[in-house]
């Protein structure tokens, strides 16, 4: 193997091994433990994805219901999206500071109760409000949730892990629009949060019986200047973000929120460089592998969410699709990334990260492209064909890249190294619709989503030259995958 593509780089050194007569490091739970690993964090993750779609087709129902506008009830899903980015920053400390068992478990609790009181809300403000804790608990629970599932397999068995990943994070979000119709359409938007109680409570109860603590490193002190900096930051950026299209970049919020949001980011990247005990590590980036993951975490995720929105209104405002043929049109996609983590169990032992992640990132790209062809996106099924190669090729390659990242992330700062992989990963989206939606105002004649398709055209190329400048990235990428350790 060559080590040159597999030792960190400079940045921080691996957490030294333990001292003449400390403990030993935990050992990997046996097979029952890994179980209970995988269920706990399956059923939490797809809680946790299902909710950050299963909302949208509600909210005009919701609005009448509670007697406000649509607008108004947009808040539901901008307090959702806020609680996840604050939740975020603070994620890794307190796995280190209380464990990581006992963060999950008790996020997924909070996860669950927000839910009930979500179904429960008699007003938009109440609702919004457990929507805003849902997506706090929300925020922990991705990078804490996938610390214990890394922790809980060597590096060498992680290929396997695709088929747990791509559930919650490619068909859960696909389903949360066509199940949150359904449901409200038979029965009331209350369940939309209702299906989460049952599933939240099990998965609580198996935890707690199935999972076990494991030793952590001192947490340290808590970052307070960090934290006051980047939990805002992070925020006012995503609420600027995910709200700037649709009201206008040049509103006050929109605009008061980006400038400070990217004012307080600014700060805090400065300030976490600089501190002793960061509350986001940002020195992690600077080991080879990480450093690159992260990169091709930020453009794939701009690629693909810019694709998500741009080709739907492509279908629909210059080829007169409805919402649910737009909706359906992009469903293949989902299928593709379930198909992805075959490819990706099969093929990284022997091909290697590098050499798996890049040709298929330039093949996405050019996947991608073809969306923006003339006469192809008026073929159904040329779509669907192209809609499942993207979610198949791409997805191997955001699967290879995820598990590569980690492979020399040492055990005590895997939590850190989540929570910012996972920041740069969300924001990464925030930042492909946002600039699909900027190229396609600004390209159209009046400013608007208008009818003439040569806008949409060329942000669906935008999104394909981010996925293929990914491929820069993937060169740092290590030759081999990780190899089980050396026996003593």
């Amino acid at each position: 193997m060559n080590q040159a593509d597999t030792q960190p780089g400079p940045g921080p050194a691996p957490a030294p091994g333990p001292a003449p007569g400390a403990p030993a490091a935990p050992a990997r739970p046996l097979f029952a433990g890994r179980l209970a690993v995988v269920l706990v964090y399956t059923a939490a993750m797809c809680m946790n994805g299902l909710d950050s779609t299963i909302v949208n087709p509600a909210l005009f129902t919701i609005a009448g219901d509670f007697g406000r506008p649509v607008s108004a009830a947009n808040a539901v899903e901008t307090a959702f999206l806020v609680g996840l980015a604050v939740g975020l920053p603070v994620a890794g400390w307190l796995g280190d500071r209380f464990g990581v068992r006992r963060v999950f478990l008790g996020s997924l609790a909070v996860f669950t109760l927000a839910s009930a009181l979500c179904a429960a809300a008699p007003g938009l403000g109440a609702l919004t409000a457990a929507r805003a804790v849902q997506g706090v608990a929300g925020g922990l629970l991705t990078p804490v949730g996938m610390t214990l599932l890394f922790r809980a397999f060597e590096p060498h068995e992680r290929p396997g892990l695709g088929k747990v990943l791509i559930v919650p994070t490619a068909l859960m979000p696909a389903l949360g629009p066509p199940l949150g119709g359904l449901l409200t359409e038979h029965l009331s938007w209350h369940w939309l949060f209702l299906v989460n109680v049952p599933i939240g409570v099990a998965a609580v109860l198996i935890g707690l019986f199935g999972l076990r603590d494991q030793e952590e490193q001192p947490a340290g002190r808590f970052d307070t200047t960090g934290f006051l900096l980047a939990t805002p930051g992070l925020g006012l950026l995503t609420y600027a973000l995910g709200f700037g299209p649709a009201h206008g970049w040049g509103s006050p919020a929109v605009a008061a929120s980006g400038v400070l949001g990217v004012l307080l980011l600014g700060l805090a990247v400065r300030h976490q460089r600089r501190a002793e005990e960061p509350l986001v590590d940002l020195r992690l980036l600077a080991d080879r592998a990480f450093g690159a993951a992260s990169g091709l975490a930020l453009l794939t995720a701009a690629g693909l969410m810019g694709a998500l929105f741009a080709f739907p209104l492509l279908h629909q405002a210059a080829f007169g699709g409805s919402a649910l043929d737009a909706g359906l049109s992009v469903f293949p996609e989902a299928i593709g990334l379930m198909a992805a983590s075959q490819v990706v169990d099969r093929l990284l032992p022997r091909l290697g990260p590098r050499l798996l992640a890049l040709p298929a990132l330039l093949l996405a790209a050019v996947v991608l492209a073809a969306l923006a062809v003339p006469g192809v996106g008026e073929n159904a099924w040329a779509v669907r064909a192209l809609m499942f190669g993207v979610g198949l090729i791409l997805g191997t390659a955001v699967l290879t890249v995820q598990i590569a990242g980690f492979a020399d992330v040492p055990p005590p700062v895997m939590g850190r190294a989540m929570g910012l992989f996972t920041i740069v990963r969300t924001l990464g989206g925030a930042f492909g619709i946002a600039g699909a939606a900027a190229l396609i105002g600004a390209l159209s004649e009046d400013g608007t989503h208008g009818a003439e398709p040569a806008p949409y055209r060329i942000a669906l190329l935008a999104t394909a030259t981010a996925v293929a400048l990914g491929a820069l990235l993937a060169t740092r990428l290590p030759r081999e995958a990780p190899g089980p350790p050396p026996m003593d």
